[in-house]
């Protein structure tokens, strides 16, 4: 079947199979995960705005990738919520190109972001005499920006590939909406997509390699001194979980939608889809809450304050 407007087609997203005692234990439970992953974000953020000690380089960046934490999850938890509390399966159009548009641009900023932070530490550990001078206040912000332009660029021109072509079909194999998954739909020849993917993949994959470089001259530069093997233990390995972690959950994501079985178990599609947009988000702010001694200090001090002016 092939469908003349956009305006008439409804996606029905076959990832949920929950029975319905079922139902409110997964609403219950993604629920309480939602606001603890925009709680412990906000704690970040909220405390690297407030105290102007946090507001080097370093701890902007990690502001920013707390936020994007919270765009991300923002853009599958609502719907997911929604499909458990109603029942509901359905995604309209726009509303589908939407969660794409967002989902795509939060991965690309990720990555950008842990690019940018991972230059960040390569200039400070080995060029540490020229660090502010070279990470000035208005190439911070300049980087930020360009982080977020390039993302949605990158999102708005995939999603305008995908927006262009006739489908002949509304069945959705995931818990929310994909580009992958709405291309396979396609009544006609997806060449011109699969070619942008590819030239997103080499995009990505040279900011991997430019990852790669400054943690080895990172490294080189830290076997020389003791100081600055302590700053790598304690500003870049947080730096380096966030990245492995973020990096092997959305290569899940990426290969199992399109190479994946569709026979495979339902819950370990499942886990494989959402991996990127759930764990990441959870864990990045408690990893460098944990690890950064002056945002862990900052935490406690604003936590022990509230407690104090309740009793």
């Amino acid at each position: 079947m092939d469908f003349n407007s956009s305006q008439e087609i409804v996606f029905v997203l076959h990832g949920l199979n929950v029975t319905q005692t079922n139902k409110h234990i997964y609403f219950s439970f993604t629920l309480i995960l939602y606001i603890f992953t925009i709680f412990v974000n906000l704690i970040l953020i909220v405390t690297i705005f407030l105290e102007k000690m946090l507001h080097d380089p370093m701890y902007l960046f990690l502001c920013n990738l707390c936020i994007n934490g919270i765009y991300g999850a923002s853009a599958f938890y609502p719907k997911i919520l929604y499909d458990l509390l109603f029942d509901s399966h359905v995604i309209s159009y726009p509303g589908c190109m939407t969660q794409i548009l967002v989902i795509y641009s939060y991965a690309f900023c990720e990555f950008t972001s842990l690019t940018v932070m991972a230059y960040d530490r390569y200039v400070a550990i080995c060029k540490p005499l020229q660090y502010h001078s070279i990470m000035t206040t208005r190439k911070v912000w300049t980087l930020l920006l360009l982080t977020w332009l390039f993302s949605w660029l990158e999102s708005s021109i995939g999603m305008g590939l995908t927006a262009r072509l006739p489908l002949c079909g509304v069945d959705i194999d995931k818990l929310y909406c994909s580009n992958w998954a709405v291309v396979k739909l396609s009544c006609v020849d997806t060449t011109l997509n699969n070619l942008y993917g590819f030239i997103l993949t080499f995009s990505h994959v040279s900011q991997t390699i430019l990852i790669l470089i400054s943690y080895m001259n990172i490294i080189k530069a830290s076997l020389h001194s003791r100081v600055q093997r302590k700053k790598f233990m304690q500003t870049c390995l947080p730096h380096l979980i966030t990245l492995t972690n973020f990096t092997i959950s959305l290569t899940f994501d990426v290969m199992y939608a399109r190479y994946g079985s569709n026979t495979s178990l339902l819950a370990l599609r499942n886990i494989m889809a959402v991996e990127f947009l759930v764990v990441p988000p959870l864990v990045n702010p408690i990893i460098y809450g944990m690890k950064l001694t002056r945002v862990r200090n900052r935490v406690v001090q604003m936590f022990n304050r509230k407690v104090a002016a309740l009793i």
